[in-house]
C-alpha cells in the first residue's frame, strides 16, 4: 500500500458537495482578501490555494512565513469545519521547509488525523507543485455542538 503524501484524502472527496466549511469560507473576509481559493472541503479534509503576490514578500524578497501559515490555517479551518459544528483553532505550529517566491501557486492539503470529543488534530502539507514547502499541525476545538457563531464571535445564543 502506498504512503499517503498528504493529497490523497483531500482529492478523494472532490464530490463531497457543499459543507459547513463552504458556508464559513463564504464569510471569510481575511482569506478571500488574500486571494485564497477553496478548492475542496468535506469529510475532514480540505484543499486551499493561493498565489504569492508582491505584497506578500518580506525584506529578503521571499514569501513572508505569516502568509504561508495563513494559507495552512485556512485549509485547517476548512477541514475541521467540514463536519458541521462550529470549530476553532486551539493551537497550531508550522515548519517552513523551503522559501516561496512571488508568483508561486501554493496549495494546502489538510487532513484530519483524529477527533475525540470536542478536540481534533489536523495535518496540513503546503506544496508548490510536487514540492513540499511547509508542514503545519493544528489542534481544533468544537465551540458548541450545533451552535453557529453569533455577532460577538462566541458560540451559542447571544447572552
Amino acid at each position: 500500500m502506498a504512503a499517503d503524501d498528504g493529497r490523497t484524502a483531500a482529492h478523494d472527496m472532490f464530490d463531497a458537495g457543499r459543507t459547513a466549511a463552504h458556508d464559513m469560507f463564504d464569510a471569510d473576509v481575511a482569506s478571500k482578501g488574500l486571494g485564497i481559493e477553496l478548492v475542496s472541503a468535506g469529510g475532514g479534509a480540505a484543499v486551499a490555494r493561493m498565489r504569492v503576490t508582491p505584497a506578500m514578500l518580506n525584506g529578503h524578497a521571499i514569501g513572508h512565513g505569516g502568509y504561508v501559515f495563513l494559507l495552512a490555517d485556512t485549509a485547517f479551518a476548512l477541514a475541521c469545519n467540514s463536519h458541521g459544528p462550529v470549530t476553532v483553532a486551539a493551537g497550531g505550529e508550522i515548519s517552513f521547509l523551503r522559501p516561496v517566491r512571488e508568483g508561486d501557486v501554493l496549495e494546502a492539503y489538510a487532513t484530519e488525523r483524529v477527533r475525540h470529543g470536542r478536540s481534533g488534530i489536523y495535518d496540513v502539507t503546503v506544496r508548490r507543485g510536487d514540492e513540499v514547502v511547509a508542514e503545519f499541525r493544528g489542534r481544533s476545538r468544537v465551540v458548541k455542538e450545533g451552535a453557529p457563531l453569533n455577532a460577538s464571535g462566541r458560540g451559542g445564543a447571544p447572552a
